[in-house]
């Protein structure tokens, strides 16, 4: 545990010396100097329309810059061969990875933290913490995502591609049934009856993420604990799965 607390620390100073946190801070004041932009043309619900525009921005960024924070750290760790003389202490692989992973969750959290605070000056502050634990959770995930994806494909372009289109299709997953169902009803054809097979193969294997981070709950207040326990649940269930992964993925390198 010494060891992963260890290299979760280093990951933390990392994004210190970075200037990581600088650029949530700028992000933050972009996303409020668009919700001031759009309370100035709203006629009529300004509160509304600022917060739904100010939390779909910041989860957006929040997504960006942390799986391009993993993908870039872990890449630099493999190109200047820092992996390697991590590897070559008395450190099990799995310390290595769980330590990387810990430091990742630690600033995703952080992240978390300050994107909820910025929405209390227009949300009460259950519909916030909801908001901000599933973002929290949501950030989980790409973390993991992102991980198995650098090691991977273990270069920036492509890893960065890997989890953009993960969550792109598991955000826009249901969208996607609907329109196949659609499809269906009109035609049954070979073609569309195999198309809609692996979209419901799809929607069975990837998390429901468009269910994570509702800007609903900010507008009309609706979020409650069910919804945090399936939240919870997706979270637990996938992240479990893609360490896995990632773990045996690691394991099976010849480093």
């Amino acid at each position: 545990m010494k060891q992963i607390f260890t290299l979760a620390t280093l990951v933390t100073l990392e994004a210190l010396r970075t200037r990581f946190f600088a650029v949530i801070i700028i992000l933050l004041f972009i996303g409020f100097g668009l919700s001031i932009f759009i309370g100035q043309i709203a006629i009529v619900e300004t509160a509304t329309y600022q917060s739904s525009l100010l939390a779909a921005f910041l989860r957006l960024s929040a997504i960006y810059i942390i799986s391009l924070f993993v993908i870039t750290s872990m890449v630099h760790e493999f190109h200047n061969n820092s992996v390697y003389l991590w590897l070559s202490l008395p450190l099990q692989r799995s310390s290595y990875f769980l330590g990387k992973f810990g430091g990742f969750v630690l600033i995703a959290l952080v992240i978390a933290i300050l994107f909820g605070i910025s929405l209390l000056i227009y949300v009460p502050y259950p519909q916030v913490g909801l908001w901000s634990l599933s973002l929290f959770c949501e950030l989980i995930i790409v973390t993991a995502v992102s991980l198995l994806c650098v090691l991977t494909f273990p270069q920036t372009v492509q890893a960065f591609s890997m989890v953009l289109g993960f969550y792109i299709l598991a955000r826009s997953i249901n969208a996607i049934q609907l329109m196949a169902q659609s499809s269906l009803s009109s035609s049954q054809s070979w073609a569309d009856q195999t198309i809609n097979s692996l979209i419901e193969l799809l929607a069975m294997l990837l998390p429901n993420l468009e269910n994570f981070t509702q800007s609903e709950w900010l507008v009309y207040h609706t979020g409650n604990f069910n919804n945090l326990i399936e939240i919870l649940l997706q979270t637990t269930i996938y992240v479990t799965l893609l360490i896995s992964m990632s773990l045996f993925d690691l394991y099976r390198k010849n480093l």
